[in-house]
């Protein structure tokens, strides 16, 4: 049976959960999992889809959650549409579908946790009339981390403080392999030649590496179950550069050293509480 909310005695029995959730379980400051996520406005709605994101979805949907502690936004405008790579895309269809990116840290070891309450919260959400419908999503997957490769060793800001940091873009990769040994195989050539590679006099400080998880069989219908899971890579490359001003000596032949790459796409970060760049999606 159900808890009943409504009297002060169970008000206080449920805030002693809280309590007693607190002191168990894994907390350590370490990356986990991510949540990345991306999303199409419809036409005509761009405007009334961002304020949605910015000032509801956006907490309440995710950084309110347990274990989520840290999320960024990212846009990209027409230009940065164009960039993308390659034309024929099996993430995204066209490949320039998805002007928005969301990316989200959870702590290590909580993914369960966090899950059952994205799962309940979402279901609130919808139940309760604040979820924007006019939306598609292309590309949203709960992932592992596996790996972090940094261009400057031990200097710089780690992974925990890639959403913080104010980096000036992000690339999106995703790569695709036939198996899962050959996934395995190239995570380790990955992060011990290629990576390592491409960073050294780069814009780009940090790569994250991770996995697709498959999304909960209770998932909400409107969001399609991940592929790949078995399969396939998704890297973030953070940038301390414009993705335009560097995009051709460093990014616009990535991927041709690995795998099948599905996507390569640049980002930029939102601005919080404002419309910025949303008259440049079309």
């Amino acid at each position: 049976m159900s808890p009943d909310f409504s009297t002060d005695r169970n008000i206080d029995t449920r805030s002693d959960l809280y309590a007693e959730l607190a002191s168990v379980g894994p907390y350590g400051v370490r990356l986990g999992h991510a949540l990345i996520t991306l999303v199409e406005p419809h036409p005509g709605h761009e405007y009334a889809y961002n304020r949605w994101y910015e000032d509801d979805h956006y907490y309440a949907g995710a950084m309110a959650m347990p274990w989520m502690f840290a999320g960024r936004r990212w846009v990209a405008t027409r230009d940065l549409q164009l960039l993308r790579h390659p034309e024929k895309s099996a993430v995204a269809q066209p490949v320039t579908t998805g002007c928005y990116l969301s990316t989200y840290w959870i702590t290590d070891g909580r993914y369960d946790d966090h899950m059952r309450w994205t799962v309940a919260i979402n279901r609130r959400l919808n139940r309760d009339a604040r979820v924007h419908r006019e939306r598609t999503h292309v590309f949203t997957a709960f992932q592992d981390h596996e790996a972090t490769v940094y261009r400057d060793g031990a200097a710089g800001p780690r992974d925990i403080h890639a959403l913080d940091h104010p980096y000036a873009g992000l690339v999106l990769q995703v790569i695709d392999t036939e198996s899962a040994e050959q996934r395995a195989e190239l995570l380790q050539r990955l992060c011990a030649r290629d990576l390592p590679r491409r960073l050294a006099g780069s814009p780009a400080a940090q790569v994250a590496v991770f996995r697709p998880t498959p999304l909960p069989l209770d998932r909400m219908s409107y969001v399609a179950q991940v592929e790949g899971v078995e399969t396939r890579l998704t890297l973030l490359w953070f940038l301390e550069a414009d993705p335009r001003a560097c995009w051709e000596s460093h990014f616009a032949d990535l991927g041709t050293e690995a795998g099948r790459v599905e996507l390569v796409a640049p980002f930029v970060p939102t601005i919080p509480g404002t419309d910025t760049y949303v008259d440049k999606l079309r």
